[in-house]
């Protein structure tokens, strides 16, 4: 029997505070292991013996953990008082725990896959009129990425501002090609964290936002960024299985502050003027709430936000996302919520997920969420990379940060929250459609495990919180 970490309680105040997740002996262990300030302990150590030639090997590996180890300052306690994800208090309190408002007037559409979410991304870069921003974490070269960045030259050429922000670790592989295209077109990109020796301290902290914004009035966001992968319909292993999310409406305004800021920290440019921040009429009835997550602000939103929908689910939570590597928080809240009635169903790529240490770290957790009841299944057909949760008929969220660690501490991260129960219906259904391409996952089936698996886990974990 695997012991669930229970919420533990601490008085606080004199009063008696639940505390979210526990952690065990290997977990512990991990961490003493990835201390960076041990390694240093261990290189002095080895310096007083005279063993220098090590001790310069674990003085690197010091320094490295040390600028890698996040410094996110997440929720540890849960919630005062229980809210309803039906209520308005559900909706002000994450407005006011996450500092972003919920804004009215919006008309939202959500695509399924590069075949229906790429066009709709292109033609509304025919429509700009002034601006067009993006702030990319993947743009490839390839059929797709030149498509795009033909379509980004051909605006710029017209005198429109083009402004693209890419990440680059992200994307890398950009290529010269596509660079000429944009370079020729007269667009503006701009290298968000460049990698070099004297910016090893934020390094590791990267932009895994996919804004695409026309105009300061039309905004996608979600799983997908610019690359081949993306093509089709996610029919065959080749396609991967991704939604987008179009906002057209006042909301748009805070994905571009977004962008301006990051933009601002790159190149020293601020926007300015109506082309990027227009005075937006309402353009339909649908409120959005766009959550912004940054590791510059200590309190990592998304994570904030993903932890107070699962305390205050009631009924459902079904939760899709490739990379599903929680802590123990999440894991005791997310097992606290199928003991007390809630039906949990956690969608994950299988198989064909692309990174082999996320596949580890998410196997070696299936265990405890498995015995609190939760259901696991796992998308069979192609890499699954859309990150979507749904609660209760009444609260959605789609978006671009993971249940993990890099997206709560080391990324910057966009996602936005529907209180629309046509749109969450629709989301939903996307949802249950896809079940029909999953195994499940059985509780027998995870404890037979063999040792060499389990093995491969262990070693994985030693790497969860940058995965």
């Amino acid at each position: 029997m695997i012991a669930v970490p229970e919420i533990q309680a601490q008085v606080v105040g004199g009063r008696t505070r639940k505390r979210l997740g526990g952690r065990d002996s290997w977990d512990r262990l991990r961490g003493l292991i990835r201390a960076w300030w041990a390694w240093l302990a261990v290189a002095l150590f080895l310096i007083e013996r005279g063993y220098w030639p090590v001790a310069v090997l674990s003085g690197i590996v010091s320094v490295a953990l040390y600028h890698t180890s996040p410094s996110v300052h997440p929720a540890i306690f849960a919630l005062e008082s229980a809210i309803d994800t039906a209520t308005a208090d559900f909706r002000t309190t994450l407005a006011g725990m996450t500092g972003m408002p919920l804004v009215g007037g919006n008309r939202v559409t959500i695509y399924n896959n590069g075949d229906e979410f790429y066009p709709a991304m292109l033609n509304a870069i025919e429509s700009a009129e002034s601006t067009i921003t993006m702030e990319q974490h993947i743009f490839w070269s390839g059929r797709i990425g030149r498509r795009f960045a033909k379509a980004f030259a051909a605006k710029a050429h017209e005198g429109k501002a083009v402004k693209l922000l890419v990440d680059a670790v992200g994307s890398a592989r950009l290529g010269g090609e596509i660079l000429d295209i944009l370079e020729k077109g007269g667009c503006q990109l701009a290298w968000f964290r460049p990698i070099h020796w004297y910016t090893a301290g934020r390094a590791n902290q990267r932009t895994h936002r996919k804004s695409l914004i026309i105009d300061g009035r039309i905004g996608f966001t979600g799983g997908a960024g610019l690359a081949d992968k993306w093509l089709g319909s996610a029919a065959h292993d080749c396609g991967w299985r991704d939604v987008q999310i179009c906002v057209e409406g006042p909301a748009v305004l805070v994905q571009q502050t977004g962008f301006a800021q990051n933009w601002l920290v790159t190149t020293g440019d601020m926007l300015s003027g109506r082309g990027y921040f227009p005075v937006s009429q309402p353009v339909g009835n649908v409120q959005v709430q766009t959550i912004q997550s940054s590791p510059s602000a200590g309190a990592c939103a998304a994570g904030t936000m993903y932890l107070m929908a699962v305390q205050c689910a009631r009924k459902y939570l079904f939760i899709a996302n490739p990379y599903f590597i929680p802590d123990s928080r999440v894991i005791s809240t997310l097992a606290a919520a199928s003991r007390r009635g809630v039906t949990v169903k956690l969608m994950v790529a299988g198989n064909r997920n692309d990174m082999w240490w996320a596949r580890q770290n998410s196997v070696r957790l299936y265990g405890k969420l498995l015995e609190a009841g939760a259901e696991i299944y796992e998308f069979q057909p192609s890499m699954l990379h859309q990150k979507t949760m749904v609660v209760d008929g009444v609260w959605a969220t789609v978006g671009t940060a993971n249940f993990d660690n890099r997206s709560f501490a080391l990324s910057e991260e966009t996602n936005v929250c529907l209180h629309d129960e046509s749109l969450v219906k629709q989301l939903r259904q996307i949802f249950e459609a896809d079940l029909a391409a999953c195994r499940k996952v059985e509780l027998s089936e995870w404890r037979r495990r063999g040792s060499l698996q389990r093995t491969k886990e262990r070693m994985a974990s030693l790497i969860e919180d940058q995965v």
